[in-house]
């Protein structure tokens, strides 16, 4: 069911895409789309039946895509939609929409896309479509808008010409991941991953995927004052655990990713002025809207 699913909303996706024609946009018929997005977006988190979640967040993909055919609507910012992340990047060169659906099995299907702000406010648009099951080695390759290892952002972090993107990815019913990895945008298209992580047997990582308990919370966030991405240190609860990475969880202590010479060296056990606080973890709880994060997610 999740892998047919995917593939029903990964079509929609593109389908609609290509057969949407822009409109005249005004605010008040984005506000109408919008009050449209938010009740499919309520019931892609609330539904209890997983065909209806998977039904509601067909319609979801297919009533943004439209709204985002209009002309200038980079503009509006889609404010009510709480359920899912939208991201403008620090020089406001594109945002990045991005959300999950829970499925039954504890497993999650991604969906996202980057829309590109441009002169004249047409829509130029790459979306992405999650391939988690089918990426081999997601550690050490470069992927694509078409070819991307789903997730949830909530940071976009600028990197030179590229952007460092920080996410969580709710991955099994007994693992959660959270995702650092590069995106580059080129007159061909998006890139994901890069070769920039010095760390003990990290040299040929393109992306860095912390895994842990779903049970744990783990921080991990960009500290611009000293410009160096600070996260727990995961471990396992008890040594005979080590690699099963389902029993893991922060260990009170906190490594660093610090920016050098255009590359991120991994500094651990480091001091950090604010310690972490269990509302540091940004994702979307399916049982707890009200804790969802908003639209263009806030520094935790």
């Amino acid at each position: 069911m999740m892998k047919i699913s995917g593939w029903i909303g990964l079509l929609g996706f593109g389908c609609w895409l290509m057969s949407a024609r822009a409109q005249p946009a005004d605010r008040v018929t984005m506000e109408t789309v919008q009050d449209s997005l938010a009740k499919l977006g309520y019931a892609i988190y609330n539904e209890p039946s997983e065909p209806e979640r998977l039904k509601a967040n067909f319609a979801f993909v297919k009533a943004l895509v439209s709204a985002l055919k209009m002309p200038n609507s980079y503009q509006f910012g889609f404010d009510s939609l709480k359920m899912i992340s939208i991201l403008r990047s620090p020089d406001d060169r594109f945002r990045i929409f991005s959300w999950h659906v829970p499925l039954n099995d504890g497993s999650y299907l991604y969906y996202g896309t980057i829309q590109l702000h441009t002169p004249d406010g047409r829509l130029k648009m790459y979306p992405l479509l999650d391939k988690t099951y089918e990426i081999e080695s997601p550690e050490t390759v470069v992927t694509t808008a078409a070819n991307w290892y789903g997730a949830q952002y909530y940071r976009v972090v600028p990197f030179g010409a590229e952007y460092i993107l920080l996410g969580w990815k709710g991955h099994t019913a007994q693992m959660t991941q959270k995702v650092i990895e590069v995106l580059t945008l080129t007159e061909e298209g998006v890139k994901l991953g890069k070769r920039i992580f010095e760390g003990d047997g990290t040299q040929a990582q393109t992306r860095m995927i912390y895994r842990y308990s779903q049970n744990a919370r783990m921080y991990m966030d960009y500290d611009d004052r000293e410009n160096r991405i600070v996260l727990d240190h995961l471990a396992p609860a008890d040594v005979r655990e080590e690699g099963q990475y389902e029993h893991y969880g922060p260990d009170m202590t906190y490594d660093a990713w610090q920016l050098r010479n255009g590359t991120w060296v991994l500094t651990p056990n480091v001091r950090i002025m604010n310690p972490a606080t269990p509302g540091d973890d940004q994702y979307n709880d399916p049982q707890k809207p009200a804790k969802h994060p908003k639209s263009g997610l806030s520094a935790p």
